[in-house]
């Protein structure tokens, strides 16, 4: 994955096709997507049913870029493995889905996968602190986690500062998910977030390419 404070678009594809999802997949790469964010509802961790590893499996082909994996499922562990099998490249787990994060996350660095941790908007940023040097990815969800097209919470935009002061000059990319378009991007990236997770702002209109270019031009700081 790119260095930590480049300007990275991953877009969601909870927001495709389903019926057409390797078709969608090579369209949101070409249309200049760095990631391919999958995300994993059990409907229970979450109010909604998504994909699981075999979906993961039959898009993996379709797309060089990586694919940024975010379990919402509760328990996690037990299913780790078949996600790094089916080709994920970085595994985000939810701080508050199991009692032993720092055992989750070793796991997943265990199997060759960056590994990530997700924080919903109730949820403090303290959770964090003894696991930073476990991090290569800390997700800070936007809205409640289980539906897109909900939107952005405004309060997260201090939470996504104190976070970037945590990480400090640690290579941790930090993520936003949840409302994300080029006005709450903007607000996103000046509070230090560097990765855009967009679903419903992407696929809007079917103008893929330019759909990313906006929200990558509101997230990237004048050089």
């Amino acid at each position: 994955m790119a260095t930590t404070r480049n300007t990275l678009i991953a877009p969601s594809i909870l927001s495709a096709d389903f019926a057409r999802l390797g078709e969608e997949v090579r369209a949101i790469d070409q249309a200049g997507g760095d990631w391919i964010h999958v995300d994993v509802m059990d409907g229970h961790f979450v109010p909604n049913i998504t994909i699981g590893p075999g979906v993961v499996k039959a898009i993996r082909p379709h797309t060089q870029k990586p694919l940024d994996v975010h379990l919402m499922i509760a328990p996690a562990d037990p299913f780790i493995a078949a996600f790094a099998d089916a080709g994920s490249d970085s595994i985000t787990v939810h701080a508050e889905v199991g009692p032993h994060l720092d055992r989750t996350l070793q796991l997943i660095r265990h199997l060759g996968k960056k590994a990530g941790v997700s924080l919903t908007p109730q949820t403090s940023e303290g959770a964090l602190a003894y696991v930073m040097d476990r991090l290569d990815l800390i997700l800070v969800m936007t809205v409640n986690p289980g539906f897109g097209g909900q939107a952005f919470i405004p309060a997260m935009v201090e939470k996504i500062a104190r976070v970037r002061a945590m990480i400090g000059s640690r290579p941790i990319q930090l993520e936003v998910d949840g409302g994300v378009a080029p006005d709450t991007a903007a607000l996103c990236a000046k509070a230090g977030a560097n990765v855009f997770v967009a679903g419903s702002a992407v696929f809007k209109d079917g103008k893929y390419a330019a759909n990313i270019a906006a929200i990558r031009a509101a997230a990237t700081p004048p050089q």
